[in-house]
């Protein structure tokens, strides 16, 4: 059935919008990439660490039953949200740099980020039972934030925003990726997450039925901002059915985050987490308040850094005038 539909969709080598807007190349094209080891896998994909041939660049190769999962119509509409996401530029989020349908699978071919992703660096927090500073926060945060709202400007949705979605370079730039796609998969992912998974990230209207909207979005960066200071989701727990999960999530019944971080971090996790979307701010206000903490954090960081400093300088000096002293008496 599957290679029925995808011979279906092929015209002279592409699949096609039916308007012609957008054509994606069928097959051929994998041969270009150098296929290493898995480095992550969802219900419907697997996302490879490749090489392209030419050039020699580390890219993340993601590989999408998309025929499996999607009638004509949703086809079409996710491969006009392909072209779209290709075009957006930003540094925090991921560049998406081909694709194509090649074994009646789409084939995503984007940056690849070499420290991994977010939901990598909270386990490895959870084990060493340490949580992040509040500088580290904001500073990871408020890069999540400005990609999203990028991406809000110019009317892309995320739709499907966590931790494992958010990845680290090297030297610590953020990057969004697995953007704009959500919405193609979100039937088949919401029967998916009664026989695997849960919807941690999913905001009440949603899993109420009521559809995705801008705030939605705001909802999911608000768990990520939960998660980084407390290192959980803001409604796992353990033993929790479905059943309970969504009713946690549709009453906002989660515990506050812990006191040691700034008021300014609880009240933006607080109003993020808001049961009514209208309750909850927009993503001016989120990277406003994100970019002045990130800020403010940073220069107490320099602050202590140079108090530190003194006190080492002032007491190598004692260190050698007590020293001298001694010298003299033995004279």
């Amino acid at each position: 059935a599957a290679a029925a539909a995808a011979e279906a969709a092929v015209d002279d080598g592409h699949v096609s919008t039916k308007d012609g807007s957008v054509r994606v190349q069928v097959d051929g094209r994998l041969a270009h990439y150098e296929v290493m080891k898995p480095i992550g896998k969802g219900k419907f994909s697997t996302v490879y660490r490749a090489r392209a041939k030419d050039g020699g660049e580390l890219v993340a190769l993601k590989k999408i039953q998309i025929f499996d999962m999607m009638d004509e119509k949703s086809r079409e509409k996710c491969l006009k949200e392909i072209r779209l996401v290709q075009q957006l530029d930003h540094p925090n989020i991921i560049r998406y740099l081909d694709s194509f349908i090649e074994d009646n699978q789409l084939h995503l071919v984007f940056e690849y980020a070499e420290a991994g992703d977010l939901k990598r660096q909270l386990r490895k927090a959870r084990e060493r039972e340490a949580r992040f500073d509040e500088r580290v926060i904001w500073k990871y945060f408020s890069q999540i934030a400005e990609a999203l709202r990028h991406m809000h400007e110019r009317r892309v949705m995320h739709r499907d925003l966590k931790p494992a979605n958010v990845f680290l370079t090297l030297n610590g730039t953020v990057k969004v990726g697995d953007l704009g796609l959500g919405r193609h998969f979100s039937e088949a992912t919401m029967e998916a997450y009664s026989k695997v998974g849960t919807p941690l990230y999913m905001s009440p209207e949603v899993l109420r039925g009521k559809g995705y909207e801008w705030k939605s979005d705001v909802w999911s960066l608000g768990c990520v901002l939960y998660e980084l200071a407390m290192l959980t989701s803001p409604f796992k727990e353990e033993g929790l059915n479905l059943y309970g999960l969504f009713q946690k999530i549709t009453k906002g019944d989660y515990a506050p985050v812990s006191s040691v971080y700034s008021p300014e971090l609880r009240d933006l996790a607080h109003r993020m987490l808001s049961v009514d979307p209208d309750g909850r701010p927009d993503m001016e206000e989120v990277c406003e308040v994100a970019r002045r903490m990130r800020e403010h954090t940073q220069r107490l960081r320099a602050q202590q850094l140079a108090e530190r400093k003194a006190a080492e300088e002032a007491m190598g000096a004692a260190a050698g005038d007590g020293a001298g002293d001694g010298d003299g008496d033995d004279g």
